[in-house]
């Protein structure tokens, strides 16, 4: 048998996956422009999953003939890898769940064509985002990313608080952006260079002490901006804010895929451009562990407070985010960076399901009218047994309980904090796990425990949200035994960046 890991792919078949969602978004609008005022949510809604799960079934077939050995593209600006096409593997498999989602969230609402290609646009630049080799690509690949994402949010254009959240997401994300542009624009006019390994190799031979306060001013903006994306303390104001004011399979979209690209980005721009190594005025990695102690605590203390169930979901993830930040943190040098870097994308992978889950389960409730408060809730379980069912796992595997892929993931991220020596940061992990439980917790009590305080009845149980609810649930419940699966690539996809 012919070893497929040497397989030489041309350009084009190695960004497959990229391709395979941008060509859906442009096919979603030719469909809409021959039939306008037509409404064919079964057409647009297949043709959106249809396209994700090509993108899917792309990112294995490159997976599988390169081996996850690079493959430079563009004179290296794009680059595609065991990392990129981990990632990739997420954006599609969330991308599909919210498609088929959407097809019965949206069952009264108009532009549907422009919602699916939208999310197929976004899902394009998170692709782009992945495979970025040098600062110019990151940053059109963050805003071909962005600009769908504020347009999405403000979709329910007859809602207030969609309207304002997308306004609200768009003034600060286009703030994030000019800081983001500034800080690489001072590190270019240090180093010379946007593509990453360029920088590497001129910070390598030192930087006179009059650019060095430069640099490192560079750095912090562009951790900043990574801190955004990543709905990281303090730059994560406006995620409660999106989260609840948009449609809840965009909610899921957001705090899955979103988060996933701007940790992708952090993970090859810093360990490609600013190896542990080179002085560049500042301490990166401190910098890290500042922000993923901090965001866990007040992640998840004010998902704590929280009575509106999806608000609490939107702290919750950015509780989330301060896990996945320990895998730069403790990059200290002192443990297998590998390793390290490889548990923060195996979090992300189940967390990329568990929480789009959750916040589909809300789009089903927000289906059913029954409301958003933790009492609204109460007695759901009498209804809906299935779909309460999915919940209790999303929510008890975000919690950390061995019911699913999470237990693994946070056990990974222990680990890594061991590992790399920042105690501090696992006991923090310790204790915010324990937190969230709390809160957690309350969901389930109210579906299964209490009784409701106003009799409901449901009507009828959406098949496209109920499909994509249950398929999440078996795959969380599935990573469990099968994360070492993923174990592997993840750790050597992470190793190939050192």
């Amino acid at each position: 048998m012919i070893p497929l890991q040497t397989t030489e792919l041309s350009g084009l078949v190695a960004l497959a996956p990229t391709l395979a969602f941008g060509l859906t978004a442009l096919g979603l609008l030719v469909v809409d422009s021959i039939e306008p005022e037509a409404s064919n949510r079964g057409l647009l809604a297949g043709l959106s999953v249809v396209g994700s799960l090509l993108a899917l079934l792309a990112t294995g077939f490159v997976l599988f003939a390169t081996g996850g050995e690079p493959v430079r593209l563009f004179g290296g600006q794009l680059i595609v890898d065991g990392m990129s096409l981990f990632f990739t593997f997420i954006f599609a498999s969330v991308t599909a769940l919210v498609s088929l989602a959407s097809y019965d969230y949206l069952r009264d609402t108009p532009y549907q064509a422009e919602f699916y290609a939208l999310v197929l646009l976004a899902a394009t630049g998170m692709s782009l985002m992945a495979t970025s080799n040098s600062f110019a690509t990151v940053f059109v690949s963050l805003e071909l990313s962005s600009l769908p994402s504020y347009a999405l949010v403000a979709y329910l254009k007859r809602n207030r608080g969609s309207v304002e959240a997308g306004i609200k997401y768009f003034l600060i994300g286009a703030l994030s952006s000019a800081v983001l542009a500034y800080g690489i624009s001072l590190v270019y006019g240090v180093t010379g260079s946007l593509l990453l390994p360029e920088v590497a190799s001129a910070l390598s031979g030192g930087v006179g002490d009059g650019l060095l306060g430069v640099l490192g001013i560079g750095v912090l903006m562009i951790v900043g901006g990574v801190a955004f994306k990543t709905a990281s303390v303090p730059f994560h104001f406006w995620a409660p804010e999106a989260y609840e004011g948009a449609p809840a399979p965009i909610s899921a979209f957001l705090s899955s895929a979103s988060k996933a690209a701007g940790f992708v980005v952090a993970f090859r721009v810093f360990v490609t451009a600013f190896p542990l190594e080179a002085n560049i005025g500042v301490d990166w990695v401190l910098a890290f562990q500042v922000l993923a102690f901090v965001t866990m605590f007040i992640g998840n203390f004010a998902a704590a407070t929280q009575e509106n169930v999806k608000r609490m979901l939107a702290y919750s993830s950015i509780g989330h985010a301060g896990y996945v930040l320990i895998a730069l943190g403790a990059l200290t040098g002192a443990g297998d960076s590998g390793f390290i870097l490889g548990a923060g994308m195996l979090h992300l992978v189940v967390y990329g399901f568990m929480n789009t889950g959750a916040f589909l389960f809300v789009a089903l409730v927000e289906y059913w009218g029954v409301g958003r408060t933790f009492e609204d809730y109460n007695g759901l379980a009498t209804q809906a047994p299935v779909a309460c069912v999915a919940m209790t796992v999303f929510l008890f595997s975000l919690a950390g309980l061995p019911i699913g892929g999470g237990f693994l993931s946070k056990f990974f991220l222990l680990m890594a904090a061991v590992d790399g020596g920042v105690l501090l940061l696992a006991a923090a992990l310790v204790i915010n796990s324990a937190l969230s439980l709390y809160y957690y917790s309350r969901v389930v009590r109210a579906m299964w425990i209490e009784d409701p305080s106003t009799p409901f009845d449901i009507e009828s149980y959406p098949t496209g949200l109920y499909a994509a609810v249950v398929a999440a649930a078996v795959v969380t419940v599935a990573l469990l035994p099968a994360l070492g699966l993923f174990s592997d690539v993840a750790f050597e996809a992470a190793a190939t960046l050192f």
